[in-house]
C-alpha cells in the first residue's frame, strides 16, 4: 500500500474516534511495537520522554564524528516506514495517544521531504484534539508555520513563530529536558521569522533576524551544525539580494560581531559566498543541504563575476569556482536515485541551468550550451506539472526530470573530484576552512532576543485581542486568531465582543509548569501549535533623500540599534510552496463537521462580502475572494501539490476553502479585479478630474473597474525623466551609442548583470512603436530575472529560466479589465516553495509599463519601512509592509520577447483603503494607518511625493500587519503615467483624504500639521 494511502487510512481511524480496546487489537499493537528494530524503538522511547525539542541527526552536535555518526535519520525512517506507520494506525485503534504522536514525530521529517506532510499533520491534529492532554513535539508546532508561510499566510505564521519566542518556546504540556531545548527552539523560530522578512524583501532585517538565530545555535552547549548550515546558507540568498549600502550598515553594526563568523570580507557577493560555504561544510553529510548551499554559493560567485568590482583578469576564476559549486551540487545524486522533494527537484532544475550559464560565459561556446538550456526548460515544464500532480504520477515526472539534468551533466562534462571522506558529498579541498573559532553564548542570544522582545510581545498580543473565543476547546482557531478582517464592525463593537484575550507570560515558564494552555483564551485553552520550521532541522532610498533621512535608514535594523537611531522592527512572513493553495482541510475531510464564525473572516475564507458603511455595494472595496478555480491544482480531489513544507495544522481547525468562496462575487487577486462593473452607491455624486483640480484628461480611478494602478496608458509622461549619472550604474559609466534593438549584445548582458539605473534601463528597452504581449502560456522561457533597488537606483538581473503557467480564474472571469493574473514559476524565486502571481497587460504595451509597475511598488517599499521605524519609535506595533514586485524579461534566444511582472502569492481577505483621489474606508482602522503613511512620505520626500491606492491584507482591523500591493504615487518629482496627477494629486490628498485635521496616528507620530491650503505644490 502508498503511503498516502496508508495515511489516509490513519487519517480516518483517528477521524472515527471509535477506538477499540479488544484483546486482538491490543496484541496487534504490541506486536507492531516489537516489530522495531532496537535503534528505532530507542528513539520512540525518547520521542516519547520528549528528549528532545527535535529529532536530532546522529552529527548534528557533534565537532567530531564518526563513521556511524554520518549516516542520516532519512535512511533509518525510510528503512522502516511501513512498520512505523502499521504501528501509527495500531496506536490508534487502541488508543494510545502518546505513541501514536511519537510515531508521528519520528517520520515528521521524513515525510516533510516526501512531500506527505499534509495528511501526517491531519493526523496529530485529530489526535490532539481528542487528547488534548498529551504533549505535541516543538518540531510539529514550527513545521505549521512553516506551511502558513509556504501557503501564503503570513499572519499566521508570524503569530505561531512569536508566540514562540516570547514565551521561551513554551508549547502547551511539553517538558522541556534544558534551557538549551528552549534556546534551540527559539532560534529556529527566529530563523524562519527571517525568512519571512525575506519574502517581503526585507533583506537587512532579514539578515538580522538570520544573525540572531547563528548566535543562538552557536550558543548552544553543543553546537547546531544543521542549524547553522541553514543559517548561513539562508543569510548566503539573503545578501545576494540585498544592496551595498544595507550592507555596509548590516556588516558595520557593533552589534552584529560579524567579524567572528564571516572575517574581515568586505564585499557584498564574496561574503555571501563564504556564508554559503560554511553551510556547505557544515552540513556535508545530508545531500539536500549540500545541493541547497552549494548551488547558493555558485550564485553569489556568478554574480560577483559580473560585479563592477570583479578584475577583469579574475572574472574567469571565479567563474570556474562558481562553476565548481554547480557541480558538487549535481553530483550529490545519480540519475537513476529517487528525489522525493519538491524542493530537491527544483534545486537540481536551478543548479543545471546555473552550470549551462556558466559554461556559456566560460567558454563562449554555442556548441551544447543551447541543448542544455533546452533541456532544462523542458525539466521545469515538468516540474510545473510535477507540483500539480497526483501522487502516483510523481514518481515517473521525476524520472523524467532527473534524466534531463542527467544529459546536463553529460553536455557539459560534469565530473567527480577526490573525496577521501565516506558519506560527505564534498570533495577534500572543500574542507579549507571551519568555524570552530566562533564562539558566542546563551547571554549573547539573550541580550539580542531582548532588542525583539516589544515587537514579539506585541505580535501575540495584538493578534489574541481580535480573538472571539468559543465555548468548545477544540473550536478554537488559528483562523480567529488575529487573520481576520472586520471592515463590517466598528472597533469599539469588536472589543466589545471578545471574551478573553491570550495570556501571555513575560518570563519563560518552568518546564514542569509549561502547559498547553499557557497560549489562552482567558478560560478557554489553545489546542495546539503549528509546524516545524526548522529550517535549522528541516531545510532550506530615494537618492534625493537628505543625509540625515539615509543616516537615519542605514542607523537601524531590525530590533538591533546602531549610535544614530533606535532600534527597528519589522513584521513577518516566508517560503511558501505549491502546497499552499491547498489551505487547511479541516475535519471534514475525514468526517467531521466545523463551521466558520459569522463573525469573522478566516484568512483562508477570502470570502467576498460587502460592508453597509463602505462606498458602494458593488465597488473595489468589497473584501474579495479567491475561488477555487483560480489556485494550481491537481487533479481529482485534491487540490495541492505538496512541498517539502507541507503540513496541515493540527490545532487548527479550518474551514476549507472550497466549502465558502460564493460563485458570484466580484474578486481581485494581488490587485488584479475581475471584469466586473462598479457602480455608484445611492446619492452619491458623481466625480470628475475638475472637482478636484485634476487634469481633465486623466480618468480616476474611483471610475474604473480596477484600480488607477492599472490605468497606465501610453503618453508622453510615462518615463521617469533621466537624472545625473549614478555612479554603480555599469551604462552610466560604460555608455553606448548603439541603437536600441530587440536583440541583447553582450554589453547588453554585462550593463543588466552589473546592474543599471532605472533611467538607463527605460532608454535601452524604449523601442518606438514597438509593443509587448506575452501570449505563449503554459510554456517554459528563457528570461532575466530584474530586481529594483530603490536605495541603490539600481537594476539588477540574473538569468533564469520561468515557466508561465495557467490563467488564474477570478470568479470564472480570466483577466480583469486591464491585466490578467497568471501562475509563474522561475528557478531563482527567492522562495523556491512559493506560489508566484505574474501580471500580464491584455492590451501590448511598452516594456516600460512593466519596469514602472515594480519601480513603483518598490518606491513605496522604502517610504513604508521609514514609516515602520517611526512607528515602532513611538511604541506602536502596527507595520505595514508591500510586497516586493520584481519583473521578468522573457527572452527568445537573445531576443526580447515579452516582460511580465511577479510577486509573491498572499492569501488573505483582500480589501482597498484607499483610492488615489478622496475615497477612504473609514471603517477600517487599517485606513488611519493608510492616511498617515501618506502624511509620512508628503514630509520625508521634501513634499514631492505622497502614495495613495492603498490596498491588500489587512489583520486584527488594522492594529497588527498589514500586507499591501499595487500603490499608486502622486509625484512632482518623477512622473509615472497619467494616473500619476503630480500636484493636483498630492493636493487631492491633502484636502480629501487627509484633511485639515491630522488622525491619531499621525499624532501618535508626532508628524508635523499640513495646511492643505496653503501647500506649495
Amino acid at each position: 500500500m502508498e503511503v498516502g494511502d496508508l495515511l489516509a487510512e490513519c487519517a480516518r481511524t483517528a477521524a472515527e474516534r471509535s477506538a477499540t480496546r479488544s484483546k486482538a487489537h491490543r496484541l496487534h499493537f504490541c506486536s507492531c511495537r516489537d516489530s522495531l528494530s532496537a535503534e528505532l524503538a530507542s528513539l520512540l522511547q525518547d520521542a516519547m520522554d520528549m528528549k528532545w525539542p527535535f529529532v536530532p541527526e546522529k552529527w548534528q552536535f557533534k565537532q567530531l564524528i564518526g563513521p556511524s555518526d554520518k549516516t542520516n535519520l532519512s535512511n533509518l525512517i525510510q528503512e522502516n516506514l511501513p512498520k512505523l506507520l502499521a504501528l501509527l494506525k495500531a496506536s490508534i485503534m487502541v488508543d494510545e495517544a502518546p505513541t501514536a504522536l511519537a510515531v508521528i514525530f519520528l517520520v515528521d521529517r521524513f515525510l516533510y521531504w516526501t512531500d506527505q506532510s499534509s495528511q501526517l499533520l491531519k493526523i496529530a491534529r485529530l489526535l490532539h484534539k481528542a487528547h488534548p492532554e498529551t504533549p505535541i513535539a516543538p518540531q510539529l508546532v514550527i513545521r505549521q508555520s512553516r506551511v502558513y508561510l509556504n501557503s501564503g499566510k503570513l499572519q499566521k505564521a508570524e503569530f505561531i513563530l512569536s508566540s514562540l519566542i516570547k514565551n521561551c518556546g513554551a508549547t502547551g504540556c511539553w517538558s522541556y529536558q534544558s534551557d538549551s531545548d528552549r534556546v534551540l527552539v527559539q532560534a529556529v523560530s527566529v530563523q524562519v521569522r527571517g525568512t519571512v522578512l525575506q519574502k517581503l524583501g526585507l533583506w537587512r532585517e532579514a539578515a538580522e533576524l538570520i544573525w540572531a538565530s547563528l548566535i543562538g545555535f552557536y550558543a548552544l552547549p553543543q553546537p547546531d551544525r544543521k542549524g547553522i548550515g541553514t543559517s548561513l546558507g539562508i543569510l548566503a540568498n539573503i545578501l545576494v539580494s540585498m544592496n551595498d549600502d544595507d550592507f555596509h550598515s548590516f556588516r558595520t553594526n557593533p552589534d552584529i560581531h560579524f567579524e567572528r563568523i564571516l572575517g574581515d570580507e568586505s564585499h557584498r557577493l564574496l561574503s555571501a559566498a563564504l556564508a554559503a560555504k560554511l553551510a556547505v561544510i557544515s552540513s556535508q553529510y545530508t545531500s539536500l543541504y549540500v545541493l541547497t548551499n552549494v548551488t547558493a554559493q555558485g550564485t553569489c560567485l556568478l554574480s560577483y563575476s559580473f560585479s563592477l568590482e570583479c578584475p577583469d583578469s579574475q572574472r574567469n576564476l571565479f567563474l570556474q569556482q562558481a562553476r565548481e559549486a554547480f557541480a558538487i551540487g549535481l553530483l550529490t545524486k545519480a540519475e537513476d536515485e529517487l528525489v522525493a522533494s519538491q524542493q530537491e527537484l527544483h534545486t537540481f532544475i536551478k543548479a543545471a541551468f546555473s552550470i549551462t550559464v556558466t559554461h556559456k560565459w566560460l567558454h563562449h561556446s554555442r556548441e551544447v550550451e543551447p541543448e542544455a538550456s533546452q533541456a532544462c526548460q523542458e525539466a521545469l515544464a515538468l516540474f510545473y506539472e510535477y507540483c500539480r500532480a497526483n501522487d502516483e504520477d510523481k514518481d515517473a515526472l521525476c524520472a523524467r526530470i532527473m534524466h534531463l539534468v542527467a544529459k546536463v551533466k553529460l553536455l557539459l562534462g560534469v565530473a567527480p573530484s577526490p573525496n577521501s571522506d565516506k558519506g560527505s558529498f564534498i570533495p577534500d579541498r572543500y574542507r579549507d576552512i571551519n568555524d570552530s573559532s566562533v564562539s558566542f553564548t546563551l547571554e549573547d542570544f539573550s541580550k539580542i532576543l531582548q532588542r525583539f522582545e516589544k515587537y514579539h510581545a506585541s505580535v501575540s498580543e495584538t493578534t489574541a485581542s481580535v480573538v472571539e473565543t468559543s465555548e468548545n476547546l477544540h473550536r478554537l482557531c488559528l483562523a480567529d486568531l488575529g487573520t481576520t478582517v472586520e471592515a463590517s464592525k466598528p472597533e469599539c463593537s469588536a472589543a466589545a465582543h471578545l471574551r478573553g484575550r491570550v495570556e501571555v507570560s513575560t518570563t519563560c515558564e518552568s518546564a514542569g509548569s509549561s502547559s498547553w494552555q499557557k497560549l489562552s483564551m482567558s478560560s478557554s485553552r489553545l489546542s495546539g501549535e503549528g509546524e516545524e520550521a526548522d529550517v535549522s532541522n528541516e531545510s532550506a532610498a530615494s537618492q534625493t533623500a537628505d543625509k540625515n533621512q539615509k543616516q537615519h535608514k542605514h542607523g537601524s535594523g531590525f530590533g538591533i540599534p546602531s549610535n544614530t537611531t533606535s532600534p527597528k522592527v519589522c513584521g513577518v512572513l516566508e517560503q511558501g510552496g505549491m502546497e499552499t493553495l491547498d489551505s487547511e482541510r479541516t475535519a471534514d475531510d475525514v468526517g467531521e463537521a466545523n463551521k466558520p464564525e459569522e463573525d469573522a473572516l478566516s484568512l483562508s475564507q477570502l470570502m467576498l462580502r460587502t460592508t453597509s458603511d463602505t462606498f458602494s455595494s458593488q465597488d473595489s472595496w468589497e473584501k474579495l475572494s479567491a475561488d477555487q478555480s483560480s489556485y494550481p491544482s491537481k487533479a481529482g480531489s485534491s487540490r495541492t501539490s505538496k512541498t517539502p513544507d507541507s503540513s496541515e495544522s493540527f490545532f487548527i481547525m479550518e474551514t476549507d476553502d472550497s466549502d465558502l468562496l460564493p460563485p458570484s462575487n466580484p474578486q481581485r487577486i494581488h490587485g488584479v479585479q475581475s471584469n466586473v462593473e462598479m457602480k455608484k452607491a445611492p446619492g452619491e455624486a458623481p466625480t470628475s478630474p475638475e472637482a478636484f483640480g485634476l487634469p481633465d484628461p486623466l480618468t480616476l480611478s474611483e471610475t474604473s473597474t480596477e484600480s488607477s494602478f492599472e490605468m497606465l496608458e501610453e503618453s508622453e509622461g510615462s518615463r521617469a525623466a533621466p537624472a545625473g549619472l549614478n555612479p554603480r550604474c555599469y551604462s552610466c559609466l560604460h555608455p553606448s551609442k548603439a541603437t536600441a534593438t530587440l536583440d541583447l549584445t553582450l554589453q547588453d548582458y554585462q550593463a543588466l548583470l552589473a546592474g543599471v539605473c532605472h533611467e538607463c534601463l527605460l532608454r535601452r528597452l524604449q523601442f518606438h512603436e514597438r509593443k509587448f504581449r506575452l501570449d505563449q502560456l503554459s510554456t517554459a522561457h528563457s528570461a532575466l530575472h530584474l530586481k529594483f533597488s530603490k536605495e541603490a537606483g539600481l537594476w539588477t538581473a540574473r538569468e533564469t529560466c520561468v515557466y508561465v503557467g495557467t490563467l488564474i480564474q477570478m470568479n470564472g472571469n480570466p483577466h480583469g479589465s486591464q491585466r490578467e493574473a497568471i501562475w509563474v514559476q522561475f528557478l531563482h524565486q527567492e522562495e523556491r516553495l512559493s506560489s508566484y502571481v505574474g501580471k500580464n497587460y491584455l492590451k501590448p504595451k511598452e516594456i516600460q509599463f512593466h519596469l514602472n509597475d515594480v519601480e513603483r511598488q518598490m518606491t513605496a517599499q522604502y517610504y513604508v519601512t521609514e514609516f515602520n521605524k517611526r512607528l515602532y519609535d513611538k511604541n506602536d506595533m502596527a507595520q505595514i509592509f508591500y510586497i516586493p514586485s520584481e519583473a521578468l524579461l522573457i527572452l527568445n534566444g537573445k531576443e526580447i520577447a515579452g516582460c511580465i511582472t511577479v510577486e509573491p502569492f498572499i492569501l488573505g481577505n483582500f480589501v482597498k483603503l484607499t483610492n488615489n483621489t478622496r475615497k477612504k474606508a473609514e471603517s477600517l482602522s487599517a485606513t488611519k494607518y493608510g492616511i498617515a503613511f501618506g502624511h509620512f512620505t508628503y514630509l520625508l520626500s521634501k513634499h514631492q511625493e505622497v502614495v495613495v491606492d492603498l490596498q491588500g491584507w489587512v489583520t486584527a482591523n488594522g492594529k497588527g500587519l498589514t500586507y499591501l500591493t499595487d500603490p499608486q504615487i502622486h509625484s512632482t518629482r518623477t512622473r509615472r503615467g497619467p494616473s500619476d496627477f503630480a500636484g493636483s494629486g498630492i493636493r487631492c490628498f491633502l484636502r480629501e483624504q487627509h484633511g485639515p485635521k491630522c488622525n491619531e496616528i499621525c499624532q501618535r507620530l508626532q508628524l508635523p500639521p499640513l495646511d492643505p491650503q496653503s501647500a506649495m505644490l
